[in-house]
């Protein structure tokens, strides 16, 4: 799978996931919401450069990593709290997400390099977090990366 296609996963991933957190709603039902909706078939992202969905994302990644994150929150919740600068009910719900997500994959997807992880994470904190999220999501993968991971 071209890492474009995992890439666009990620991006849907990352919203469906926020969706859930904000909502608590059942998590089959948002993923049939995105792959039913207009936004698996074209989505835009702040830099006006398409994200093309069906053909260009790789389904299964997306659903792997909404499931997983969410079937998996409260296990990478405590994985990340060593980690973190403030208690977790302060986190912004972006940054909960974006956080979730990359733990979700630096802990049960070590076919995926941490490098990327770190970097999937920061781009997509540019993207959806607030003006300094990517720092702060950085900072957080950056300390805990040695020791999920044994680099």
């Amino acid at each position: 799978m071209k890492p474009a296609a995992r890439r666009n996963a990620r991006h849907f991933a990352i919203q469906a996931i926020y969706s859930w957190q904000i909502t608590k709603g059942n998590v089959a039902e948002i993923e049939q919401q995105f792959l039913s909706d207009d936004k698996f078939e074209e989505e835009e992202h702040q830099a006006d450069a398409p994200i093309l969905a069906a053909p260009h994302t790789d389904l299964n990644y997306f659903h792997d990593l909404l499931n997983g994150v969410v079937q998996n929150h409260q296990e990478l919740d405590s994985k990340m709290r060593p980690y973190l600068s403030r208690p977790l009910q302060d986190l912004d719900q972006m940054e909960l997400a974006l956080l979730r997500l990359a733990m979700y994959e630096m802990t049960k997807r070590e076919d995926v390099p941490y490098k990327v992880v770190i970097n999937e994470a920061i781009e997509l904190a540019k993207i959806f977090g607030a003006e300094d999220s990517h720092k702060f999501v950085n900072g957080v993968l950056d300390k805990a990366a040695p020791t999920l991971r044994k680099k």
